[in-house]
């Protein structure tokens, strides 16, 4: 839908009609319109991108910082570096991604960029934790200790072959935090701090349908349903790539 919204929308997304305002889901309005006339399965197409652009931008910023200082913190395990860190880690963690955005909110102002922001930032630690928890099994492997004799640094050896091995692990925990970042970022704009109008979103939507839920239901049940099903979707699919890229775990659902 998010690519198809490129080419074609049944009407302008951003386009107003008093006129027709409310109208129930219906043969011209496929999912209604909202209390502006704007045409809700349009909203819904061109909303798809912000959320997967936010979502991809900030597990791409999660993955780009979180997986390197992951792998530097296994390869100086016990020293004063893995130390820094992890306590680095923990100190971000101690934020909420909404509470980041917050901040950021109030000292650049509320946009996409900030949320996109908000949520690489909490993404870092939950890569680098994984990564360092991945790396240091492998660094007691035969492979890396063989690399080590034959003359390999460290950053040589988390390159060639701990970074890898650990692909696998990365990619499902990536579509994990795909996921997480869509829900994110609809709560970000349902409180209005994520994109703003009139650019479309999921999580506006659904803030701007609360006080009409009871005469205009379709406002809320479609926006919450692409989300729903956004999220459960990508969810199976972690589920599938982990059983598809783990041999072991094809031999246990044998």
């Amino acid at each position: 839908m998010a690519g198809l919204s490129y080419l074609w929308t049944p009407y302008d997304a951003e386009a107003l009609s008093i006129a027709n305002r409310l109208k129930p889901p219906s043969a011209e309005h496929w999912f209604g319109t909202d209390h502006f006339g704007r045409d809700i399965f349009s909203m819904i197409m061109v909303g798809a991108r912000t959320s997967i652009a936010v979502a991809v931008a900030s597990v791409g910023i999660g993955m780009g910082l979180g997986v390197p200082l992951g792998l530097w913190a296994a390869a100086r395990r016990g020293s004063w570096l893995d130390e820094v860190i992890m306590r680095g880690n923990d100190l971000v963690f101690a934020f909420p991604s909404l509470l980041i955005a917050i901040m950021i909110a109030a000292l650049a102002g509320p946009s996409v960029m900030n949320a996109i922001l908000a949520i690489g930032i909490f993404n870092i630690p939950v890569f680098a934790r994984l990564t360092r928890g991945g790396a240091l099994s492998l660094w007691q492997r035969e492979f890396v200790m063989a690399a080590r004799v034959a003359g390999k640094g460290a950053a040589r050896i988390s390159a060639e072959h701990i970074l890898p091995n650990l692909a696998n692990l990365l990619i499902v925990q990536g579509t994990i935090q795909f996921s997480v970042g869509i829900l994110v970022e609809a709560a970000l704009s349902y409180v209005g701090i994520g994109a703003q109008p009139p650019t479309p979103s999921w999580g506006r939507m659904l803030a701007e349908a609360q006080t009409m839920v009871s005469f205009a239901p379709h406002m809320a049940l479609f926006p919450g349903l692409a989300i729903v099903l956004t999220v459960l979707g990508l969810n199976l699919m972690g589920d599938g790539l982990r059983d598809l890229l783990d041999p072991r775990g094809r031999e246990r659902t044998a």
